[in-house]
């Protein structure tokens, strides 16, 4: 009875029949497992019903992650010597080409690596003098042979001297026909934006090629155009992504947006905490609104396939148990009839959600409002 009256109820009300004259006519109940409504009754609950058909299914893999530099795009700037910064040339965000001055550094080391060059060429040219006197008198027999050999080994190690003297000036990147200074040019290697600084005038620094445990980062300079971004890849979804799958990337920053990419590699080497691999896309940034470290979602296209698909509105779930209703033909009082049937799903994306058995192409669905005619049964 309690079955009879909520159908009763849920047909007035569907109709726009609450608070009217109870009907004279008693319909008939429809048998379990169906539910039979008028048109009137259909418009009023805004019944939507669709018939099934294939569609063409976009199945992603979301994931978190952040950009990067392109790392042949950035430069991290420390200072070979060590002394103090006594001019800053570089500014936050000023463009700069390669080999372009961003500091000066007084250093007593570049100090040091002059006066070892010229120390090192006035020893040479001793040594190859008291050589080549040893030599002549050698061949005139009147110096031992002994004394000629010294002279030469004398010669050859004054000339390693002179070219040790000479590496470590161009390791420090300056040239021997500019004169002998204290001032340390610190330039820039490659051609970008000054994202980062810490060099201040007055600063004391540590140099890279001496025994400092601590270097100081003076300069990033970067090119953010275009960016990579990195993301995370689960061991269960190793074998679902390769290379050049589509990839389409949002972030919280601006909402609406999206950008895409593809993917250029696939890690080959697990982090033991996480237990994830890494993944990565390049993509332009022609306008910067893409910051290094800035957290991103990607979303993966997997694959495309054409399956029998319906939306999930028209899906009804209980426990484990899952249904819909398709419209099945008129009952013997006129009104149309909705029968439940139970459904097998498959995979789903984007709304909607694959079928695998249950229905048929052109089966019609109810795909919205469903719920009511659940309620209806109840």
């Amino acid at each position: 009875m309690r079955r009879r009256a909520a159908f009763l109820l849920l047909g007035a009300a569907l109709a726009g029949l609450v608070g009217c004259r109870r009907p004279e006519r008693v319909e008939k109940e429809p048998p379990a497992g169906e539910t039979w409504l008028s048109e009137a009754q259909i418009r009023g609950a805004r019944l939507a019903v669709e018939p099934v058909g294939t569609r063409t299914l976009a199945f992603h893999l979301v994931t978190a992650g952040h950009v990067a530099f392109d790392e042949a795009r950035v430069a991290h700037v420390f200072s070979p010597v060590s002394g103090r910064v006594t001019k800053v040339l570089g500014a936050f965000g000023q463009r700069v080409a390669k080999t372009d001055p961003l500091a000066v550094i007084e250093s007593p080391d570049l100090g040091s690596a002059w006066s070892d060059l010229l120390k090192a060429r006035a020893d040479l040219t001793a040594a190859e003098h008291e050589f080549q006197r040893q030599k002549e008198l050698f061949e005139h027999r009147a110096s031992a042979e002994r004394d000629y050999e010294t002279a030469q080994d004398n010669a050859q190690k004054a000339r390693a001297e002179v070219d040790r003297a000479q590496l470590r000036l161009k390791m420090l990147h300056v040239s021997e026909s500019s004169s002998a200074t204290q001032e340390f040019v610190l330039r820039s290697p490659i051609s970008g934006e000054i994202v980062n600084r810490t060099a201040t005038p007055g600063l004391e620094v540590q140099g890279m090629l001496s025994s400092a445990s601590t270097v100081v980062e003076l300069f990033t300079v970067g090119d953010i155009d275009p960016v990579w971004i990195w993301g995370d890849l689960y061991e269960r979804d190793l074998a679902k992504v390769h290379r050049g799958q589509k990839v389409t990337i949002t972030s919280v920053a601006y909402p609406g947006r999206q950008i895409t990419g593809a993917v250029d590699f696939v890690g080959n080497v697990l982090d033991a905490q996480t237990r994830t691999a890494k993944i990565r896309c390049a993509v332009p940034n022609r306008d910067h609104v893409l910051k290094p470290e800035m957290y991103m979602t990607l979303t993966i296209e997997l694959e495309r396939r054409e399956m029998l698909a319906l939306p999930r509105t028209a899906v009804l779930r209980s426990g484990d148990h899952q249904t819909v209703y398709v419209e099945d033909g008129k009952a013997d009082d006129g009104r149309t009839r909705f029968r439940e049937r139970p459904v097998e799903l498959g995979e789903a994306d984007d709304g909607w959600v694959s079928v695998t058995s249950g229905l048929s192409p052109g089966d019609r669905v109810v795909v919205s409002g469903s719920i009511l005619l659940s309620a209806s049964r109840e």
